[in-house]
Parts: structure tokens; sequence; C-alpha cells
């Protein structure tokens, strides 16, 4: 399983990489994993404001439906356009071709609230 130092985790699975003020959204290598075959994302529309903590979107795999939470507030400025037809590349690059969406921070404050690579695999692995 795979934690990315460069990117910060949420305790719902949720990873986050901030560029230039823009936080690039995805769901961790153990959620797929937990979450078994993605068949279907469900993405906002760009232009949504986002709350932090708030659901965004839904990913349906063989094994469940789970919501996705925004690890951060700000405007959605991009979506992943490929998830709705390959859905799949969640399973197969989480961290890469499989992010979700773009947001624009609206209060870098948040960031504070969520965890280093280190942190997250602790979490993790309390919860396996």
């Amino acid at each position: 399983m795979e934690f990315p130092e460069e990117l910060k985790y949420t305790e719902e699975h949720e990873w986050v990489l901030i560029e230039d003020g823009v936080a690039t959204v995805g769901i961790t290598d153990f959620a797929q994993d937990a979450l078994g075959d993605v068949v279907f994302v469900e993405l906002p529309e760009v232009g949504t404001v986002l709350e932090a903590g708030k659901s965004f979107g839904v990913v349906e795999s063989v094994k469940a439906v789970s919501d996705v939470y925004a690890p951060v507030s700000g405007e959605v400025i991009e979506i992943n356009e490929e998830l709705p037809d390959t859905p799949e590349l969640v399973n197969t690059s989480p961290y890469e071709d499989g992010w979700m969406v773009k947001i624009k921070l609206a209060d870098n404050v948040e960031l504070d609230d969520l965890m280093d690579a280190d942190a997250y695999q602790e979490f993790v692995e309390d919860e396996e």
C-alpha cells in the first residue's frame, strides 16, 4: 500500500496535493482497495463551491457506494473528465490518473487539519 510523502490525508481516506493554491483531490490506495473494483464515479460540476467535510461526490464499487468528502473548502475549477468513462482509474492509479477534482483553496488554514503520510499510515494500521 502506498502513502506518498508529498500528499496530505483525511480520516475519510481522501488525499490532497497542494500546488499554487489549488488542491488536487482523490481517494487513497487504502480506500480504493477497501472498495474493490470501482464501476462508477459521480463528480460535482466545475464552479461548485465545496465546504470542507461535506460530500462532493460518490464512488460506486462492486461492494459498496461511498461518499467522497471535500478535504478543503473552495471552488471546483477542474474535474477529471476521464473518470465517468473509465472509473477503474481510481483502482489502477489512485494518486495519479485517478484524481477526482481540483479545488481553488478558500482557506489555507484548513490544511492544518489534514494528516501527513506518517500519521495517515498509522491511522490506517489502527483501522485494520
